[in-house]
């Protein structure tokens, strides 16, 4: 039951991070596009820390790497010049 709340947390936080770097201009991706972008993260870092047992400490700092990372990396991958 733990784990369940725990992740349904995380994702409520990665889309906060998602939210609020659109807000303060970190990203220029668009909202809803940011918010998916750090949900896929989200998931991906759960899914790693579940997995391989690597973490930063508590599910909410997880969330907030796992977002942030996410969001570094997918639009420059994606960016084509």
């Amino acid at each position: 039951m733990g784990i369940f709340f725990s992740f349904f947390g995380s994702l409520m936080i990665g889309g906060i991070v998602g939210f609020a770097s659109e807000k303060w201009g970190f990203t220029r991706n668009g909202y809803l596009s940011s918010i998916i972008i750090c949900l896929g993260g989200v998931v991906l870092f759960f899914m790693a820390r579940i997995m391989f047992n690597i973490s930063f400490g508590s599910p909410g700092l997880d969330a907030i790497a796992g977002s942030a990372g996410a969001l570094i990396l997918v639009p420059t991958a994606r960016r084509r010049k």
